[in-house]
């Protein structure tokens, strides 16, 4: 389970977010790709249950750190300017992976959607009461967002592992971060960053209709 280190890493983690907009509301992906591998850490915190996402993360976070430091990165610096790099270069395929599978625009989105979970499950987590069972939060959560996107034989290893999750106040004791309600208090103030990163994010996607991409 989380040790401290990893419990204060996660307020920082959350507080993170707020770095990643910028005055004008652009996205900037330094710190959104620290962000995430912040949140991937306190998901490896929590044993092997998360494993199926933060594993995709990772390669997820890879790919965006090789265009960060290739030759193009300026055109990568915000989610902003990689959209539109990459929409009017014509690298994404909007019918199709292709060749182009590995598009920025494509990556995001995968990331993109395992936030929308991870902010339900911690948003139900904070808003919940004492008696509430983890694996069911986890499980609403999930089936709200990425369930959407994942075959049925993921679907299902997925909810069988969500229902080994510890009591909710177990849960917010393994953040490390103080008691039950220090933890709930944390997720108060740093939720709404997540939540923002998201709305901007899945505003500009909707924009271009890029929110299906295969």
């Amino acid at each position: 389970m989380a040790n401290g280190d990893d419990g204060n890493g996660l307020r920082e983690v959350l507080v993170t977010f707020k770095s990643c907009l910028s005055e004008e509301e652009e996205i900037l992906l330094d710190p959104y790709l620290a962000g995430w591998k912040g949140l991937v850490r306190f998901l490896n915190s929590m044993g092997t249950i998360f494993s199926f996402i933060s594993k995709d993360a990772v390669a997820k976070i890879q790919i965006m750190e090789d265009f960060r430091a290739g030759a193009r990165k300026e055109d990568y610096a915000t989610l902003q300017s990689m959209v539109d790099y990459e929409l009017t270069n014509n690298l994404v395929d909007l019918k199709q992976p292709g060749e182009n599978a590995a598009s920025g625009c494509r990556t995001i989105l995968r990331l993109h959607r395992a936030l929308r979970w991870l902010q339900l499950f911690l948003e139900a987590l904070r808003t919940s009461n004492t008696d509430s069972k983890t694996s069911v939060l986890c499980t609403d959560a999930y089936n709200a967002s990425l369930a959407n996107y994942h075959p049925w034989i993921v679907r299902k290893a997925a909810t069988l592992a969500f229902y080994t999750l510890p009591t909710r106040d177990l849960f917010l004791a393994n953040m490390e971060v103080g008691s039950s309600e220090e933890a709930v208090e944390m997720l108060r103030e740093a939720l709404p960053s997540i939540r923002k990163v998201y709305e901007v994010t899945e505003a500009l996607y909707a924009q271009h209709s890029l929110l299906d991409l295969p």
